[in-house]
C-alpha cells in the first residue's frame, strides 16, 4: 500500500511538470507577441500589412494597452475619441476603445482609409497630425515637429505600405455626426463615402481636441495628390465586409 502511495504520489508531481513544459512554449511566444492574433486579423480584414501596423502601434503606444496623451488619444493605436465613434460605428466594434482587438481594429481601419485617401507617405502624417493638418499642408501650411519626426521615424517602412492588399468599400451608412465626403472619385475609381473627425492634434498638444465641419474643404482628393494605380485596383470579389 505505501508503495502504491508513493508511486500515486511520484505521478501527481511528475504530471503538472510534463504539463507545464508542454504550455511553456506557447505561453512564451504569447509573451512575446502579445497583440499577434489581433493584429494578424486586421491585417487581413483591411490588407494592411502586419509590420506597419506594429511598428504603428510601437510608435504611437509602445505597446501600452492603457496609453492615453495629453491629446486624450486612446489605446495602442492611440485614436482620438472622435474617430473611435465613428470607427466603431463604422466597423461595429465595442464600446471600449481600450481594447486591444478593437483598438488595433479601428487603427488599422483608420490607416487604410487614410491611404486610400492621401497615398503613400502621407496617409502616414494624416494619421499623426489629422487630415485636415495634412490638408492644409497641402496647401502650404507647416506640418508640427512632431509629425515631421513620426514620419521620418517610420520612413523605412514606406515599402511595407504598398504591399497593401487592395479591396473597395462599398457603402457606409448615415450617421448622425458631422461630416463630410472623404472620398470623391471619378467614375473609373472606387468611390465611397466615409466620416472623418477634421483633426487629430500632435500628442504633445494642451488641450482636448475640437471636431469642426470638414464639408468645407471636401474636394476630389486625386485633383491634389495622384493616386497610385498599381498599388490600388480593386479586384472582383475582394470587398471588406464590416
Amino acid at each position: 500500500m505505501a508503495l502504491l502511495l508513493l508511486c500515486g504520489l511520484s505521478v501527481a508531481t511528475v504530471m503538472p511538470a510534463a504539463t507545464l513544459a508542454q504550455e511553456t512554449p506557447l505561453t512564451r511566444s504569447s509573451q512575446r507577441d502579445p497583440f499577434g492574433t489581433q493584429i494578424s486579423e486586421a491585417s487581413h480584414r483591411f490588407g494592411v500589412p502586419t509590420a506597419l501596423i506594429r511598428a504603428i502601434m510601437r510608435k504611437e503606444s509602445a505597446g501600452d494597452v492603457r496609453a492615453v496623451s495629453s491629446a486624450g488619444a486612446r489605446g495602442l493605436m492611440q485614436i482620438m475619441p472622435g474617430t473611435w465613434d465613428y470607427l466603431r460605428a463604422r466597423w461595429s466594434l465595442g464600446r471600449d476603445p481600450f481594447d486591444p482587438r478593437d483598438n488595433i481594429m479601428a487603427g488599422t481601419a483608420y490607416l487604410r482609409e487614410l491611404h486610400d485617401r492621401f497615398g503613400s507617405p502621407g496617409f502616414l502624417a494624416a494619421y499623426n497630425a489629422g487630415p485636415a493638418r495634412y490638408e492644409a499642408y497641402l496647401t502650404g501650411r507647416p506640418l508640427p515637429a512632431e509629425t515631421r519626426a513620426y514620419d521620418a521615424a517610420l520612413a523605412p517602412l514606406m515599402g511595407e505600405s504598398e504591399g497593401m492588399r487592395p479591396f473597395a468599400v462599398t457603402s457606409v451608412e448615415a450617421i448622425p455626426w458631422k461630416h463630410g465626403s472623404l472620398f470623391v472619385g471619378q467614375p473609373d475609381r472606387i468611390q465611397a463615402v466615409a466620416l472623418v473627425p477634421a483633426e487629430r492634434p500632435p500628442n504633445d498638444a494642451s488641450s482636448a481636441p475640437t471636431v469642426r465641419d470638414i464639408s468645407a474643404i471636401v474636394r476630389d482628393i486625386s485633383a491634389i495628390v495622384p493616386l497610385s494605380e498599381d498599388l490600388f485596383v480593386a479586384r472582383a470579389g475582394d470587398r471588406i465586409q464590416p
